[in-house]
């Protein structure tokens, strides 16, 4: 079995019968993006996030956000230190490769635009020095629905950082009681997953799908696959070139995931949704009249021509 493979194999030992939401998790680690996880408690994004760190073993930081938590719980802040007369750097919970940011639109908009810098520069800046994160480095964020008690929206600028956002959703029955097999007597599923790569083993792999062949048929579809959400009449706002970058990041580890070294048009359909939909905006007009935006993107998709490549 590939490495990837095993990665994925171990994840579901913990989350059972979402395979399609941990494949397009992986997507995003091996795309170098971050993720977002929308949806209600309870349905296992927390379990996802530990169970993928502990598959790459991967260092683990975690915040639990409130609106009383600060930006410097994140980022770190500096302390003078009397014997050196010296401000020394305390280290944040953001210090590690995989932070959970969990319930970030909890936070107040201060303390999430504190992980803008993170997720786009892989660094954090305090009192005016940078520090470095760990590489590899990755956000798992989770949010509730948007009007749940005690949420605001996210900011469009943050939004946009996400290479993909996610539902888990409720499982099935059968995934529900497989669950419920599995953790007779108490097992932790967590405790049950092994290691499969280092992180260094992760950044190699993240090179090689950077190696990924993209053809000029191919993105130019991408291209044209957004442009067209820039000049649909029901969206007020269209994908930002950033999310073009990101389809076409999605695009090169959905075909390493398929063992292949070059993306085909096919691989673009399956990742465009999760990958565009959140960055994008209807007009009031439109969402007063009950048009879905995954009934819009669908249709981008249906009425933009794929290249012939094969």
């Amino acid at each position: 079995m590939s490495q990837c493979g095993q990665i994925l194999s171990e994840i579901k030992k913990a989350v059972v019968g979402k395979d399609d939401v941990i494949a397009l998790v992986l997507m995003s680690v091996l795309a170098r993006g971050h993720i977002l996880l929308e949806d209600i408690p309870g349905v296992g994004k927390t379990t996802l996030a530990l169970a993928l760190s502990r598959a790459v073993s991967l260092t683990y930081g975690r915040v639990q956000f409130t609106p009383d938590v600060l930006p410097s719980d994140v980022t770190g802040y500096s302390l003078y230190n009397k014997a050196t007369g010296a401000m020394e750097y305390q280290p944040g919970a953001i210090m590690c490769n995989l932070f959970l940011a969990d319930e970030l639109n909890r936070a107040t908009s201060r303390t999430q635009s504190a992980l803008l810098e993170a997720m786009e520069e892989g660094q954090v800046t305090v009192d005016g020095v940078s520090h470095p994160l760990p590489r590899p480095f990755l956000v798992i964020a989770t949010q509730n629905p948007t009007g749940a008690a005690g949420t605001q929206l996210l900011p469009d600028s943050q939004m946009d950082r996400f290479t993909v956002r996610l539902s888990m959703g409720y499982p099935s029955s059968q995934a529900e009681l497989a669950l419920l097999q599995r953790r007779r007597g108490g097992i932790n599923l967590l405790e049950q997953i092994q290691p499969v790569l280092t992180p260094a083993q992760l950044e190699e792999l993240r090179g090689q799908v950077d190696q990924v062949h993209i053809s000029d048929p191919v993105l130019s579809y991408l291209v044209a696959l957004v442009g067209a959400t820039r000049t649909n009449g029901d969206l007020l706002r269209g994908g930002s070139p950033r999310a073009t970058l990101a389809l076409a990041a999605m695009a090169r580890a959905a075909a390493f995931l398929q063992g292949r070294d070059y993306v085909l048009p096919r691989d673009v359909g399956p990742i465009f949704l999760p990958v565009v939909a959140h960055r994008l905006l209807l007009r009031p007009e439109a969402e007063s009249a009950g048009v879905q935006l995954e009934f819009v993107l669908r249709n981008i998709l249906h009425t933009v021509p794929a290249p012939r490549v094969t």
